[in-house]
C-alpha cells in the first residue's frame, strides 16, 4: 500500500521527525552527552534541571508537532482510505513534512515570524491533503 500512496512515506517521515524532536529535547534538557546527564536520563527524572529558554522552545515545538502530526495523520489516512488523488496527497504530504522540518530549527533559533510562516505552510499541506478527498 505504501508504494501506491507515497504520501504515507511522508507520514512515516513526519512521525520519525517527531521522535527525533522528542529525543533531542530530552537529551538537551538532561545534557545527556555528559555522564551525569546520561544517569539523569536513565532515572525517573525527578530532579531535572531548570529548562533553558532553548529547551523550553524545543519542548513547545515538539508539543506543537504532536498536535499537528495527529491532524495530518488522520486527514492523510482518511484521504488514502477514500482513494483521493495521489498527486494532491503527495504534494500536501511533501509540503507538510518539509515545513515541519524547517519549523523545528527556526523555533529553536527563536525566529518568531519565520516560525509562524513555517507552521502555516504545514497547515497548508494538511489542507491540500484534505482537499484531495473532494
Amino acid at each position: 500500500m505504501l508504494h501506491n500512496y507515497p504520501v504515507l512515506y511522508y507520514l512515516l517521515a513526519s512521525t520519525l521527525l517527531y521522535w527525533i524532536m522528542l529525543m533531542y529535547t530530552s537529551m538537551v534538557h538532561a545534557k545527556g552527552w555528559t555522564l551525569l546527564g546520561m544517569l539523569l536520563m536513565f532515572s525517573n527524572r525527578d530532579n531535572m534541571p531548570e529548562r533553558s529558554a532553548m529547551v523550553a522552545r524545543a519542548d513547545r515545538a515538539t508539543r506543537n508537532m504532536a498536535e499537528n502530526l495527529l491532524i495530518f495523520a488522520i486527514v492523510t489516512l482518511m484521504a488514502v482510505l477514500v482513494g483521493a488523488s495521489r498527486e494532491k496527497l503527495l504534494l500536501g504530504g511533501q509540503i507538510f513534512f518539509f515545513a515541519r522540518l524547517a519549523y523545528f530549527p527556526v523555533y529553536l533559533a527563536g525566529i518568531p515570524y519565520l516560525r509562524t510562516a513555517a507552521w502555516a505552510t504545514g497547515v497548508i499541506g494538511i489542507v491540500i491533503v484534505g482537499n484531495a478527498m473532494w
